[in-house]
């Protein structure tokens, strides 16, 4: 079953009197949502016995959780020592994921640093295949490791970049970034067939079964010539790119897969808004 939630917290959960995560899952039930993403983006905070309180709370209220990985990981660093850390990031965030009762964990996969591109692409290509062997004897390979599409071009993780990493392992799915798609490509996705083609790609490289599960993150995005600039609301209408013709792709293949809003400030209203234009279909 396709789902849809915010990344976070939305102003609208804070104005609304509430202050904690630990009250989320009620609230976003009570709005019609059924997903949730906690970031540990700036590091490990969370204290494990709030970390299963909130896992309890979220399956109590069916909603499904996913965690993103901090941000500073980058499998494309030329020091092993640096390596070795963003290893033990995703270890960590893996071991915080299963206390909340989730098995997706997103990461952003690197960046391109001073190396050229084809350089920093198989230096990540290498450091994903010993990931995959620590996944296994961490006993986390019950989990999927969604690796995420790059707004900028700086990173490493254009759609095909990241298609190609997914081939390594099959607990490996995408996290088709919508937003960062389309500011990397400078305001190319429009149409139904702009998505289509990547979907399409997906299923050719990967297959249907893991394209069906693929994690989703939306939300429109100001872009200048190196890509992403900043995330924006879906009330913009500079940047894009729009939900619909998405929708209609995702119901069209049938996929279950999980959407997760990252609009500025207001993940959670806009969240709704993409879940009706989908049940609208």
């Amino acid at each position: 079953m396709i789902t849809f939630g915010p990344a976070g917290n939305c102003k609208t959960f804070y104005d609304e009197g509430y202050k904690r995560t630990l009250e989320a899952a009620e609230w976003l039930k009570n709005k019609g949502l059924d997903a949730y993403e906690y970031s540990f983006g700036k590091g490990f905070t969370l204290p494990d016995n709030t970390a299963v309180l909130i896992g309890e709370e979220m399956k109590k209220n069916g909603i499904d959780i996913s965690v993103h990985a901090p941000y500073y990981i980058n499998f494309a660093t030329p020091t092993e020592e640096m390596a070795e850390k963003s290893y033990n990031y995703v270890l960590e965030s893996l071991r915080k994921l299963k206390l909340m009762g989730g098995n997706r964990l997103v990461v952003h996969p690197a960046s391109q640093g001073k190396m050229d591109r084809e350089e920093a692409v198989a230096l990540c290509k290498k450091r994903l295949e010993v990931l995959k062997d620590k996944i296994i004897e961490n006993g986390y390979d019950d989990c999927y490791i969604c690796l995420e599409t790059m707004g900028k071009s700086a990173q490493i993780g254009t759609y095909e970049e990241i298609l190609d990493f997914c081939t390594i392992y099959d607990r490996y799915i995408p996290t088709f970034d919508f937003g960062h798609i389309n500011a990397l490509t400078q305001g190319t996705l429009k149409t139904k067939e702009d998505y289509k083609k990547i979907i399409d790609r997906s299923i050719e490289v990967i297959g249907r079964e893991r394209t069906n599960i693929a994690h989703i993150h939306f939300s429109k995005i100001e872009y200048g010539e190196k890509g992403e600039i900043k995330h924006l609301t879906l009330e913009d209408q500079i940047y894009g790119p729009e939900f619909r013709p998405l929708a209609e792709i995702l119901k069209e293949y049938d996929l279950n897969c999980r959407v997760i809003c990252e609009s500025k400030e207001y993940m959670a209203r806009d969240a709704i808004i993409l879940k009706s234009i989908y049940n609208s279909l």
